[in-house]
């Protein structure tokens, strides 16, 4: 990853909202920089649309929501982060839709955030891997509902009263990053973020977990260090509200 210096992510905030699709999903990178926020007192909140229940080929969704739910709140307690809340939307198959929008901006009314996160809504990561429908929908429905939440008039019966309190939307993982987060202090924490989903990536790969984990995560930050004043980082397009 090469091109202009990447300005650091905005400080003045207390509260964010992360919110995404599945288990595992902020712990591709974005967990590292969670920690590094945690670290500095701020609150993180972790909101997943569904259990993971699907994510696991040899698993039954009955056994796997369960144990993939398990996962994840470990997975939060390593970067500080001890409020997980689930929603009940199936896996694999998210719609895009008002119900997703307003369960979304009910949450975010009731968290209050300034800081809202999601994963890349893009139809593909990168120029080479079509992106899960799931990613894409959840994406899309928090970008909408951050601007839903502060409307009283929209989804009035949900959340109790309007937040028009959301200043940004930081999307993890996009292809257009406009900010960084320092994680040279964090990256640890986060590989032993990543590697608490230890049932799905040893579903997922045949790779000894903690060589999986470290080699991506440390992958993924050094790439980033490029454009970041040679420090490991984690990227987010930043969307102002």
């Amino acid at each position: 990853m090469t091109g202009q210096q990447l300005p650091p992510m905005p400080a003045d905030w207390q509260r964010a909202l992360a919110i995404v699709a599945h288990p595992d999903d902020l712990e591709y990178g974005c967990a590292a920089a969670v920690a590094a926020w945690t670290d500095e007192g701020r609150e993180v909140t972790y909101l997943l649309v569904t259990r993971g229940e699907a994510g696991i080929d040899t698993l039954e969704p009955a056994k796997a929501g369960p144990l993939r739910e398990r996962e994840q709140r470990a997975s939060a307690a390593v970067v500080g982060v001890s409020s997980v809340e689930f929603l009940d939307h199936a896996d694999g198959v998210i719609e895009y839709g008002l119900a997703l929008r307003e369960d979304l901006a009910a949450a975010i009314r009731r968290h209050r955030p300034e800081l809202v996160i999601t994963l890349n809504p893009a139809d593909t990561w990168g120029d080479t891997w079509w992106n899960s429908p799931d990613h894409r929908a959840v994406g899309r429905a928090v970008l909408d509902a951050a601007g839903d939440a502060g409307n009283r008039w929209i989804f009035p019966g949900a959340g109790g009263e309007p937040w028009p309190g959301v200043r940004w939307v930081a999307v993890a993982g996009s292809s257009n990053p406009t900010h960084a987060v320092d994680v040279s202090t964090t990256l640890e924490q986060g590989v032993s973020s990543l590697l608490e989903h230890r049932a799905y990536i040893e579903a997922l790969t045949d790779e000894d977990p903690e060589s999986y984990c470290r080699n991506l995560l440390e992958g993924f930050a050094q790439q980033n260090a490029e454009r970041f004043g040679g420090r490991p980082a984690i990227t987010f397009e930043l969307f102002s509200r």
